[in-house]
């Protein structure tokens, strides 16, 4: 198939490295002191790593290449989340399989009316946040705030891009958060526990338009058929500048 990808001239690259750690997806690697594109499958074609180069060695170009494969992506990054735990030792491990402190589980009861304190003529909205923690991985499987919830299962970004996250989606439904891209993880496993083994409601999935939050998508709709219940369902796509472009 024809589409854009990452292309880098080996001439103009200096070595630095830069690019390597900008690639999410570890499509860029260092061969020879020369930055590489290992995988053509491996690259979104999103170009993170332009920005980065400084010798301006790296630019995005239309041709034939593999799709990419955001399957092959996580399994890639899982496995060298593994090799890093096994480097690191247990004090590595302990956090990752839940020790960090930040796990603490919270729940919140908002009052409708916010009591912040406001300057005249400007609105002050309340945080809409129904428990903590809140991201995917340090949630707990099963947890009191999950019994009747309507479930939000959000990309790490959907709260930065959409002004209103907090009010319009977030409010009246327990919110979890992550981003396949960054995790080396895949969540399918997870989210099926937690419908499973909680009484959920509803699944509202929000992903930005960008291919990896097709993993987080993915993952949940994975979850809905594998859980053995009938849960009621949507996913709300936001463009980049904060649209709602798909719901």
């Amino acid at each position: 198939m024809k589409r854009k990808i990452v292309e880098i001239d080996e001439a103009k690259c200096t070595g630095c490295g830069l690019c390597v750690n900008a690639c999410h997806e570890g499509a860029i690697a260092m061969v020879d002191g020369k930055a590489k594109l290992v995988k053509d499958d491996y690259c979104d074609g999103m170009g993170d790593c332009l920005p980065e180069c400084p010798a301006g060695a790296i630019k995005i170009v239309e041709r034939e290449a593999a799709a990419y494969d955001e399957k092959a992506v996580q399994e890639r990054k899982m496995a060298k989340m593994q090799e890093h735990m096994k480097a690191e030792g247990p004090a590595l491990r302990s956090i990752s399989e839940g020790g960090c402190p930040g796990k603490a589980m919270r729940q919140f009861n908002h009052s409708t009316g916010s009591t912040a304190a406001q300057a005249p003529g400007t609105a002050v909205s309340q945080s809409q946040l129904a428990q903590w923690p809140c991201q995917i991985r340090l949630v707990p499987v099963k947890a009191p705030f999950f019994q009747g919830a309507k479930l939000l299962i959000a990309a790490d970004c959907t709260a930065y891009a959409y002004a209103a996250f907090h009010q319009e989606f977030m409010r009246g439904k327990v919110t979890i958060v992550g981003c396949p891209k960054l995790d080396p993880v895949d969540y399918s496993e997870k989210l099926t526990e937690i419908l499973r083994e909680n009484d959920i409601k509803s699944v509202t999935i929000v992903r930005m338009e960008v291919p990896c939050c097709g993993g987080l998508e993915m993952a949940a709709k994975n979850a809905l058929q594998t859980s053995g219940k009938f849960i009621p369902w949507q996913v709300v796509t936001l463009s980049l500048d904060g649209r709602i472009i798909d719901s």
